[in-house]
């Protein structure tokens, strides 16, 4: 990348790892220098929370907003009925109405975290596509963009190509989601004067389709940005833990188990998270990605405090941070632990010490519990566990009982 931009937020977006390519980067700088540039990035309503994968595109947005532009929000109403074929093996279960509404009331109270809504020039704004995709007629929204698209180019993007490679049905509904999608483009400058599309990698196509409708329907100047694919330094994709999904929303993921996610950053990934899942300094940034030994361990515990400090608040941030502390360098209990309260009917007449890490979140299964004795790797009260078929009743709760999967991944359960 050879021209460098003036504007602070592209500048930030190229020197904090942000950014893989650029439409028009000379062009859109000059956009960026002519006054508030309105951007925005859509997330479909598929679950009630978004997880650590989003949280690349959440900083864009927040940095936007930061650096004195306007952050759009789309929550794909309309679209999550459709299903995007991009990065998928197989069609999305398809959602009904009320559970795409609930999963949207979630997903605002992430960003909610994150910036400043509003009615300013910089305010962000949340809107929804259905207010424009669930009004369409199919026969002229057809006759007024369809000629605009060809299905040979169609054909050519990855979401498309990968899913035909591997011999795996792609629907007629799903086809139309690029349509859709640069639909939304033009609808989001015609009502607020779009610029600029954000997304990840595999959402070029889309992003393309949608500045090129715009210049042939409203000869409008649009512009997009995509981010880098962000995976861990062995390789895995970022999102996921031996449990699951790292979800933002705190009821979903506590603070305790999102700290303790970002505490166990690999050596090798602290400087590049640093940069984009936090505003620290680059010069700071620097500073802790060059400690070695026992110190890098330093760099990650600030990593995951600050991380956490900007999704769950100052206050969740302390108390994750203190109970990591009191847990690991004391030994002790601590009540900010993931907690599993259990009923007498839970328990009855004895539960299994596989059936209690099944329901304490720290095994996938009775089979995966079975494993994790197994290997050594599971410990009641700090005291390894070896027998499976180990009972415990309701008189052995007269206080919480410590469970640990690994050195790292803990939680407390307790009767009701």
């Amino acid at each position: 990348m050879t021209y460098q931009p003036k504007a602070e937020f592209l500048r930030v977006m190229i020197e904090r790892g942000y950014m893989k390519d650029c439409t028009d980067l000379e062009h859109l700088d000059k956009a960026f220098a002519a006054g508030v540039v309105p951007a925005y990035i859509g997330f479909d309503c598929t679950a009630p929370s978004l997880h650590v994968g989003s949280l690349l595109q959440i900083m864009m947005l927040r940095w936007l907003q930061k650096t004195g532009h306007k952050p759009i929000v789309l929550m794909g109403g309309g679209t999550t009925k459709v299903g995007d074929p991009s990065g998928k093996d197989e069609s999305r279960k398809m959602l009904d109405l009320a559970g795409i509404e609930a999963n949207k009331q979630g997903i605002f109270s992430v960003f909610d975290k994150y910036m400043s809504f509003g009615d300013g020039p910089s305010d962000a704004v949340m809107m929804d596509n259905a207010d424009w995709l669930d009004k369409l007629n199919y026969i002229d929204f057809l006759r007024d963009y369809g000629p605009h698209f060809t299905v040979n180019r169609m054909l050519t993007f990855d979401s498309v190509k990968l899913r035909l490679e591997r011999e795996q049905p792609l629907t007629f509904l799903e086809f139309n989601y690029m349509l859709l999608q640069a639909y939304d483009f033009l609808e989001l400058h015609r009502r607020v004067g779009c610029q600029l599309q954000l997304g990840g990698s595999d959402q070029w196509g889309n992003i393309i389709n949608g500045i090129e409708l715009g210049r042939r329907v409203e000869q409008a100047t649009l512009f997009g940005i995509t981010t880098p694919l962000i995976t861990t330094a062995d390789g895995a994709k970022m999102g996921k833990s031996a449990d699951g999904a790292i979800w933002l929303n705190a009821d979903m993921r506590s603070p305790y188990e999102f700290w303790q996610f970002w505490r166990n950053t690999m050596d090798a990934d602290v400087g590049r998270f640093l940069r984009l899942f936090t505003e620290l300094p680059l010069d700071e940034c620097a500073r802790l990605e060059a400690l070695e030994g026992q110190e890098i361990n330093e760099a990650k515990k600030i990593l995951a405090t600050e991380i956490t400090t900007l999704c769950h608040g100052t206050d969740a941030a302390a108390q994750a941070e203190e109970a990591a502390r009191v847990t690991f360098e004391q030994g002790a209990l601590s009540e900010d632990l993931p907690t599993v309260t259990l009923s007498s009917e839970d328990v009855g007449e004895g539960i299994s010490i596989g059936a209690l890490f099944v329901k304490a979140g720290l095994a996938k299964s009775g089979k995966d519990a079975k494993r994790l004795i197994g290997e050594n790797g599971a410990k009641l009260d700090d005291n390894p566990i070896d027998d499976p078929r180990m009972m415990l009743t309701a008189s052995d709760f007269a206080s919480p009982r410590k469970l640990s999967a690994g050195k790292k991944r803990h939680a407390l359960a307790k009767m009701d």
